[in-house]
């Protein structure tokens, strides 16, 4: 179900609000399925910004902003 509370103008300043800070990440896989971390987000750019995981997972994750406006990902400040 997508949520339409924010719109990608304001989604975009408030990751661009999170450079090099540390942040919770929580993913949804689907049917119930989540996986949360924490890393730091790396970069931003027009369509997408990057996440980098500390701990078990390796590489650079990329988010769009739309998964943000949907819900399938939700990021906080740590």
């Amino acid at each position: 179900m997508i949520k339409t509370s924010k719109n990608i103008t304001s989604v975009k300043q408030e990751i661009g609000s999170f450079i090099n800070a540390d942040v919770n990440v929580k993913v949804n896989l689907g049917r119930n399925k989540f996986i949360s971390y924490k890393g730091k987000v790396t970069n931003v750019y027009p369509a997408l910004f990057t996440v980098l995981p500390y701990g078990e997972f390796n590489g650079k994750t990329s988010f769009s902003y739309s998964e943000v406006m949907c819900g399938a990902v939700t990021v906080k400040r740590a």
